[in-house]
C-alpha cells in the first residue's frame, strides 16, 4: 500500500455517497452522520438500522443498484457492495470525477482509507494500520484509553484553556486509586498544588513544564497556612492557568476542601470537584476490616481526632460516641488516642472493644496494630506506629467476630 497522507475532512452538509447496504455500510454511515455529512445510500436492500435512518430522513436511500452518475455532486464516497465489479465501477467513476473513494473490499484499489477512529472530548484519534485493521483498532483503543484515564497528557495550548481550579481527591496514597476523572484533570493541569498525603507517584508522571507547589502540613511542624493555599489557588487561576488542587483521600472528608471552594468562588474563579476514595473506608479495607457487616453493625461514624476531648475548639460529643455500639473510624487521632480512648470508655464503651490502627494503608510501609480499646494506645506506642494512620473501633476490628458465610 502507498504511503497515505492523513487529513481531516470537513463533510458537514456535504454530499457523501455510500453504495451498499450491509453491515460495513452501516458502520461507515454511522461515522459519517456523526460528523454531519449529507449521506446518500444506493443499494437494493439495507440493514434494519439503515432503513430506520432512511425512514427518519437522517439519510437518503435510493433503493436500487448503483448506476453511473450517482456520484454527481459528491465530495466523498464509499464503495461497500458485495460485488467486486460494482465497487470497481464506483471507484472508476470517483477517479474520473476526482472524488476520493474508499473501497471496502480492496483498500489498495481505492483512493482513500477509513482509519480506526476514536474520540475523547474534542480530540479525534484516527489510526491507519498499514493495511491491518485490527492493528489500527488496537492502537486507537490504546490512545483513547490513555486519554480517558489521564495517563496520556492532554493539555490545551491554544484557544480556550478553561482556566480555573479543580479540586481532586487522590485517594489514600496508592497512585492506582485516584479516579479516572482525577487523572484526566492532572493530565490537563498547568499548576498542581499538592500536599504530603496525596499520591506522590502521580507527580512524577507530570510533564516537566507543569508547576508543582508543595502545600504540605506536617504535624507540629512546617506547614503552608490555609489562607496561603487559598491565595495560591486563586492567583494561579486568575493568571490563566488550569490549577489542580491534589489532596489525599476525599477533599470533603476533613480535607478543608470546601474552604478552598469558598475562596475561589469569592474571587470569581471557576472551580469544580473530583471526589476521591476516602481513607476512612479504604484504609481499613486494605487491612481486611469492613466498616460495616450484616449482623454485626448497622452504623459507622467517621471522627476527626486532631483535637483531644475537652479541647475548647472540639465539636465532638465523645460521651455520645461512647454510647454507640457500631463502628468508629478515627482520622488524625494517633497523638490524642490515649485521651480519646479514655473518653469513649467513660462514655460507656467497653474497654475490651476490639480496635485496630492501620498506618500507611495500601502503601509499602503499611503496618497494623490490633488490641482492645483500652490497650490500643500503648500497643501503638510499643510498635512505633506513627501518622498517618486510621483507627477503627468496634466489633468489625475482630476477625473472629464474623459469622461464617
Amino acid at each position: 500500500m502507498s504511503t497515505l497522507y492523513p487529513v481531516g475532512l470537513d463533510l458537514t452538509g456535504r454530499r457523501v455517497v455510500v453504495t451498499g447496504g450491509g453491515s460495513v455500510a452501516q458502520r461507515r454511515v454511522a461515522g459519517l452522520l456523526e460528523v454531519g455529512a449529507d449521506v446518500h445510500v444506493v443499494s437494493p436492500a439495507v440493514t434494519t438500522a439503515l432503513e430506520a435512518l432512511a425512514s427518519s430522513r437522517e439519510i437518503t436511500w435510493e433503493q436500487r443498484t448503483y448506476a453511473a452518475g450517482d456520484l454527481d455532486g459528491a465530495w466523498y464516497c464509499v464503495a461497500a457492495t458485495d460485488s467486486t465489479e460494482v465497487n470497481a465501477a464506483v471507484a472508476a467513476e470517483a477517479e474520473a470525477a476526482r472524488v476520493f473513494c474508499v473501497r471496502a473490499d480492496s483498500a489498495e484499489e481505492g483512493t482513500a482509507v477509513t482509519p480506526a477512529v476514536g474520540r475523547y472530548d474534542d480530540v479525534t484519534v484516527g489510526v491507519i494500520g498499514g493495511g491491518d485493521p485490527r492493528r489500527a483498532a488496537g492502537v486507537r483503543d490504546g490512545v483513547v484509553e490513555a486519554l480517558r484515564t489521564g495517563t496520556l497528557a492532554d493539555r490545551r495550548h491554544r484557544g480556550d484553556r478553561n482556566p480555573g481550579v479543580t479540586l481532586v481527591g487522590g485517594g489514600p496514597g496508592d497512585a492506582g486509586l485516584i479516579t479516572v476523572k482525577g487523572r484526566q484533570a492532572l493530565a490537563q493541569a498547568d499548576v498542581v498544588v499538592t500536599d504530603r498525603l496525596a499520591p506522590q507517584a502521580l507527580l512524577d508522571e507530570l510533564p516537566p513544564d507543569v508547576t508543582v507547589i508543595d502545600a504540605s502540613k506536617l504535624p507540629r511542624g512546617r506547614y503552608m497556612s490555609q489562607d496561603t493555599i487559598n491565595a495560591v489557588l486563586v492567583d494561579e487561576a486568575l493568571a490563566g492557568n488550569r490549577v489542580v488542587r491534589l489532596k489525599g483521600g476525599d477533599p470533603f472528608v476533613f480535607g478543608r476542601g470546601y474552604e478552598e471552594i469558598q475562596a475561589c468562588a469569592a474571587a470569581g474563579v471557576a472551580v469544580d470537584v473530583v471526589p476521591g476514595v476516602t481513607s476512612a473506608i479504604s484504609v481499613p479495607a486494605f487491612a481486611g476490616v469492613p466498616v460495616t457487616h450484616r449482623g454485626i453493625t448497622h452504623e459507622f461514624v467517621v471522627v476527626s481526632g486532631h483535637l483531644p476531648p475537652g479541647h475548647a475548639q472540639s465539636l465532638v460529643d465523645w460521651a455520645a460516641l461512647g454510647r454507640l455500639t457500631g463502628t468508629i473510624v478515627l482520622l488524625m487521632a494517633v497523638e490524642n488516642l490515649p485521651h480519646i480512648a479514655e473518653a469513649l470508655i467513660d462514655g460507656g464503651r467497653d474497654p475490651e472493644t476490639p480496635a485496630v490502627a492501620i498506618q500507611e494503608g495500601g502503601l509499602p510501609g503499611e503496618s497494623t496494630v490490633r488490641a482492645p480499646l483500652a490497650k490500643l494506645p500503648s500497643a501503638i506506642a510499643d510498635a512505633g506506629l506513627r501518622p498517618p494512620a486510621v483507627v477503627v473501633i468496634g466489633p468489625v476490628a475482630d476477625p473472629s467476630a464474623f459469622p461464617p458465610p
